[in-house]
């Protein structure tokens, strides 16, 4: 009886670290572009400044940044919906938000959970899902 007990306890919780990490609900905000010198009005300040330092590190010319679209979205695990495999995510809803930067002509797509601290999400060539950089 525990060793049944024990596997209907271990079996829901491998079934929650099952998730695909996507977000559980997408409320839209669509921006129209809007220019790198200041925080377009959907993106907070500093979140704004944190995507242009990033840029900025990877050696992406930040001068002519476009805002693609912004929105906040309450993700389904702490993946942020960019899951990596091999790697382990709280198992929580968080709120955050998605942002999606133009620049030289390559499309960024970033993630924010509760921090001002983004997460890059990159498509591997070849690989399905999504990679954080």
């Amino acid at each position: 009886m525990r060793r049944m007990l024990a596997a209907v306890v271990l079996t829901i919780l491998m079934s929650g670290c099952a998730s695909t990490g996507g977000p559980m609900s997408t409320p839209s905000t669509p921006a129209s572009p809007s220019p790198s010198a200041s925080a377009p009005g959907d993106v907070p300040e500093a979140r704004w400044a944190a995507i242009l330092a990033d840029l900025a590190a990877r050696g992406v010319a930040t001068d002519d940044v476009q805002l693609v679209s912004a929105r906040q979205v309450t993700w389904n695990d702490g993946s942020l919906g960019c899951p990596q495999p091999g790697q382990s995510y709280t198992q929580a809803v968080v709120d955050g938000m998605q942002v999606v930067v133009s620049a030289a002509g390559k499309q960024y797509d970033y993630r924010f959970g509760a921090s001002d601290h983004p997460r890059l999400c990159v498509r591997a060539a070849g690989v399905r899902g999504i990679r954080v950089r």
